[in-house]
């Protein structure tokens, strides 16, 4: 028979699994609160200034943290993409209109420049000058490495008057000597250059290079040497100016000084300065020598000058020839009216008088005047009664008659 307690009642055991189930709740959030710390332990800083205690929004939360609002971002359109039309044409451009080309007259002037490398510069320049006048026309025959002094090179009093005998040129214009500070060969010796021999014998070939123009009766313009970068060449060069003058003027040829052109205010070498226009531009090139575009034209200016001096109404752009193939038909009469010759405003005529004032004598008079009186016999005039200078008393008034009773 079995005893009362052998088997524990129902009871105890629902009491038993109730404080084990109590237990393991209270245990539990330990655990949790464990894992969870050990899966937050890392944080960024983003993590620290929005305040969130979590890595994954997927991820449980903390239980005393407070959830977060989301922010939906705002997907931006996506830009349009610009539309490039390949079959639309290109826009059409105006054309450039183009100076028409002066056409040069038959009879037109030719002005001949010979020398070296810069005489080549100033061709470029002189054409520019006189590329609207069609009554001129400009050779240019320099040689580049050529001069005076190298006429085993290049021989220009043999060339010189070939090319006159060849194109007649109204004006000759001579720029050489920058290649000729070198040693040369005479008939006798060789000279040095800066010697006494040396100058001596350049002194001949210039005075006779020139004769080869101005014995013929043609113009010449001898143009100067410009300064150089290098101090010596620029001494060089005042040096040999100064002896083309003196050689070029002898014979009655005219000397073009360019030097201010191509320095400043204190005869310094210049790269930029003025150029035709009053404009600040480039005149010479990197190596101190040779000009740029501007520095040619520039150069070309100071020879404009005197050649269309020379050549006169030659060297107008407004010259046209006027013969019958040129003339429109307008039905010209056979009788002209004659015009009447016009007056200038300089000509003594235009007021009726041929004489200068003055040109008369003055005329002669039988009295003197009061300065002639003054000036060679010293007396003077009595000065007008009331006057300041009037120094004469009063005369003295008769006493009064007293009339006795």
């Amino acid at each position: 028979m079995m005893k009362k307690f052998d088997r524990p009642p129902i009871r105890w055991l629902v009491l038993a699994l109730t404080a084990a189930s109590l237990c393991v709740g209270a245990l539990a959030p330990v655990h949790v609160a464990e894992a969870q710390e050990q899966r937050y332990e890392r944080r960024s800083i983003l993590d620290f200034f929005l305040g969130r205690r979590y890595l994954d929004d997927d991820g449980p939360q903390a239980p005393d943290a407070p959830q977060p609002r989301r922010q939906q971002q705002r997907k931006r359109p996506p830009a349009q993409k610009a539309v490039i039309n390949t079959r639309t044409a290109p826009p059409v451009r105006p054309p450039v209109q183009e100076e028409p080309v002066v056409q040069k007259l038959g009879d037109a002037k030719k002005i001949l420049i010979v020398g070296d490398f810069l005489a080549s510069g100033l061709g470029d320049g002189l054409t520019a000058a006189f590329e609207t006048s069609p009554g001129v026309v400009v050779e240019a025959r320099g040689n580049v490495s050529s001069g005076l002094v190298r006429d085993d090179y290049y021989d220009w009093p043999e060339q010189l008057p070939k090319m006159i005998d060849e194109l007649k040129p109204a004006i000759v214009v001579v720029m050489i000597g920058a290649n000729d500070r070198q040693q040369m060969v005479t008939d006798t010796a060789k000279e040095k250059f800066r010697t006494d021999g040396w100058f001596a014998e350049y002194r001949r070939r210039v005075l006779s290079f020139g004769k080869e123009v101005t014995d013929r009766k043609i113009p010449l313009l001898w143009v100067g040497l410009p300064a150089f970068e290098s101090d010596q060449m620029t001494a060089d060069a005042v040096q040999m100016n100064q002896l083309y003058r003196n050689q070029v003027e002898s014979i009655g040829g005219e000397f073009v000084d360019i030097w201010d052109g191509f320095v400043d205010e204190n005869s310094n070498f210049i790269v930029t300065g003025s150029d035709v226009n009053g404009q600040q531009v480039r005149l010479r090139t990197s190596d101190g020598v040779n000009l740029t575009q501007a520095g040619r034209r520039k150069l070309a200016f100071y020879v404009e000058k005197p050649a269309r001096r020379i050549l006169g109404t030659q060297a107008s752009p407004d010259l046209v020839r006027l013969d019958e193939s040129a003339l429109p038909g307008l039905g010209l009469p056979t009788n002209p009216v004659e015009h009447t010759v016009p007056i200038s405003l300089s000509d003594p005529n235009l007021d009726g008088g041929t004489e200068l004032l003055g040109a008369r004598p003055p005329p002669v008079t039988l009295t003197k005047s009061p300065r002639d009186l003054l000036v060679e016999q010293g007396e003077m005039m009595p000065a007008p009664v009331g006057r300041v200078d009037d120094y004469r008393m009063p005369a003295a008034k008769p006493p009064a008659e007293v009339s006795v009773k």
